[in-house]
């Protein structure tokens, strides 16, 4: 109860504000129209900000090897600012901000808009960011993309890459165990970054990598995993991945190198970022310098908690919705990164989500986003504003993780039912809707109504960093079935995903039949359960040439990624079967658009022979059950009147050129 009242104290203080007076009717405050740095720091002066609306004093405590040196008294600006500056160099001095609210003095903090941190993110360090810069930095460039269907988004985290003995890391577990090329297992395959150039993603999506407080970053050589959705420091590298935590330099420069690394590997980078809760409310910036403003607040006082976190964020309150659009400029600009994952999309309002597009379009349009189109719990604001699924259409320029097609083909979350793959009836209209890219199209009759405006707003996957990953489920849920069924499955939920008219994403580890030993959540277990082992690769050397063969072709055929929700109307139809568990179908017309005048996929997740009927033709077999291969495989010629057959858990896959 204590803390409740002390909220509405602050809200009522806030409210009551005449040195920050309100503006608006909701009790806002003014906000900076130039973006905002905490910071700023240059050899003969360092300037410190913050934003307090409520606060009654500001002090900036300087500290030198550990030992508070100085405080400074900071005093109100405009636009609820407050502001000092230490003339001099402070370069390799750390800071922090302390504020007084209702006669009381919070916790220090670093602030909100850190950009370089001590140990365990406890204080601000003062230094040059262009000293972080790696050799090169100023070249450094975004791979060029030239059309969606290049698109082909890999999710990864540091650990599971480069942890375990046979990646051959010098750095396991580190940025730069990520950034190293030429890593091989004794058997010579390509590891690590190698590997992904192989297998020909062009997007790298890193697991949670700003700051984040579950891990003691002060124990060398740290093998704590965790997968990061606990931020604390949103501009800040997490330090567990830096070889030396304790240098607030090292860890900027360090992912900044893997950055630099991935892009000269002809690599886009994408970061999962978590703006819609924090590792706690007494430990992150938020609290500790506005309190009960940038968090939603249930009726009786308490942190709302749509993140199933214990909190969620405010992004419809005017400096969240600044905090969150310049974080992201500022990784950008600064880190060079070409994409965003949004944890928990739909806690963030629809016109921050819009936003966030303008202002990333404004820099590149190529820049990807894409995000869950739910929350764990219901969010503490008008349903019909926030960003779910089901309103994907009115954010243009921003995709969704489509749970349409990745039930259909493997079953439920719970992991209670098969799909598709595992011949159960009932699934083709799921997987109809995610071929079809999410958009309305007259021959789906899926029972969710179409959510994407365009099909590029629609990410295709079976499984990602969450539940079981597709192996385990397969065991689980396939326990009769054989290896060689189980490794069929596989191939035919790729296909689909890597054939259907949104973008693919794939998690890491899956094209080489990687297992997490059964587990569902791993998110904080060790290394014997997420590390994945590369002598998989050897093993499962079929099954990784399938993936690599997939992205290849998709790459080969703009027609695999049309583009509109008119285009696809226009050239796919659909084949059916008697069949409950297969179906096919067609992209045709294709003469301006792609190598290919017409494309048949047949997919077949039964346990018998699937036919189809197609129209005559000679046909180039570019996939089969076995492997895929762009430049074709073998001629196919039907005659007028026959059929084709399709074996059970196998996809066919044909070119009229």
């Amino acid at each position: 109860m204590k803390k409740i009242w002390k909220m509405a104290l602050y809200t009522l203080l806030a409210v009551g504000a005449t040195a920050c007076n309100s503006s608006d009717s909701e009790g806002g405050w003014p906000v900076p129209e130039a973006p905002i740095e905490e910071m700023r720091y240059t050899p003969e002066l360092t300037q410190f900000a913050l934003w307090a609306p409520t606060a009654e004093e500001v002090e900036v405590r300087i500290y030198a090897d550990n030992t508070l040196e100085q405080t400074l008294t900071m005093r109100p600006a405009e636009s609820c600012m407050w502001e000092a500056e230490l003339p001099g160099d402070q370069a390799g001095k750390q800071y922090t901000f302390r504020v007084k609210v209702a006669g009381e003095w919070l916790k220090e903090t670093p602030g909100i808009f850190a950009r370089a941190v001590s140990v365990n993110g406890e204080r601000g360090a003062i230094l040059d960011l262009a000293t972080t810069n790696p050799e090169g930095w100023e070249q450094d460039q975004r791979p060029a993309l030239t059309a969606a269907n290049q698109i082909a988004i890999y999710e990864m985290h540091y650990r599971d890459m480069t942890a375990h003995s046979s990646a051959g890391s010098r750095y396991p577990g580190k940025y730069l165990g990520m950034a190293e090329r030429g890593t091989r297992t004794l058997e010579g395959q390509a590891t690590g970054l190698d590997h992904l150039v192989e297998l020909g993603v062009s997007h790298v999506h890193l697991l949670p990598t700003a700051d984040f407080g579950s891990i003691d970053e002060t124990i060398p050589n740290n093998d704590q995993y965790n997968w990061g959705y606990e931020p604390q420091h949103f501009n800040v590298p997490e330090g567990t991945y830096s070889t030396d935590p304790a240098d607030p330099a090292a860890r900027i420069r360090e992912l900044k190198s893997l950055v630099q690394a991935m892009h000269q590997a002809g690599l886009r980078v994408v970061l999962d970022v978590v703006y819609n809760h924090t590792t706690s409310v007494d430990r992150c910036g938020f609290e500790l310098t506005v309190p009960g403003y940038y968090y939603r607040f249930n009726a009786d006082g308490s942190f709302a908690n749509g993140s199933g976190c214990g909190n969620e964020t405010a992004s419809d309150k005017a400096m969240m919705r600044k905090f969150m659009v310049e974080s992201l400029e500022y990784w950008v600009k600064e880190y060079h990164i070409d994409g965003f994952r949004f944890d928990l999309m739909a806690i963030h309002d629809i016109e921050t989500m819009q936003l966030i597009r303008e202002r990333m379009s404004a820099i590149d349009p190529t820049i990807l986003l894409y995000g869950e189109g739910w929350a764990a719990m219901n969010p503490a604001y008008e349903e019909s504003q926030l960003a779910f699924k089901r309103y994907t259409h009115r954010i243009p320029g921003v995709a969704a993780f489509s749970d349409d097609i990745r039930n259909a083909l493997r079953g439920d979350l719970g992991c209670t039912t098969g799909g598709f793959i595992h011949g159960v009836a009932g699934n083709i209209e799921g997987v109809k809707f995610g071929i079809a890219g999410g958009v309305a199209h007259p021959e789906v009759a899926h029972s969710e109504a179409a959510w994407c405006a365009e099909p590029t707003q629609h990410i295709s996957y079976v499984t990602c960093h969450d539940d079981h990953n597709l192996r385990d489920r397969l065991e689980h849920l396939s326990p009769t079935a054989t290896e060689e069924e189980r490794l069929k499955m596989v191939k035919l939920a790729q296909t689909a995903v890597f054939t259907s008219q949104g973008l693919p994403f794939i998690f890491c580890g899956e094209e080489l039949y990687r297992t997490k030993l059964g587990e569902k959540n791993t998110y904080n277990m060790p290394d014997r359960y997420n590390a994945i082992d590369w002598l998989n690769k050897t093993r499962y050397n079929n099954l990784f040439h399938y993936y690599r063969g997939l992205i290849a072709l998709r790459k080969a055929h703009p027609a695999f990624c049309l583009g509109s929700a008119e285009a696809v109307r226009r050239h796919l139809s659909f084949l059916a079967t008697e069949n409950e568990a297969a179906f096919g179908f067609r992209l045709t017309e294709l003469e301006q658009i792609d190598s290919a005048r017409e494309i048949i996929v047949l997919l077949n997740g039964s346990r018998q022979m699937a036919q189809f009927t197609l129209p005559a033709g000679t046909y180039k077999v570019v996939a089969d059950g076995d492997r895929v291969a762009p430049e074709g495989i073998a001629s196919l010629t039907i005659e007028e009147g026959e059929g084709v057959s399709v074996a059970p858990i196998e996809a066919l896959i044909l070119l009229a050129e």
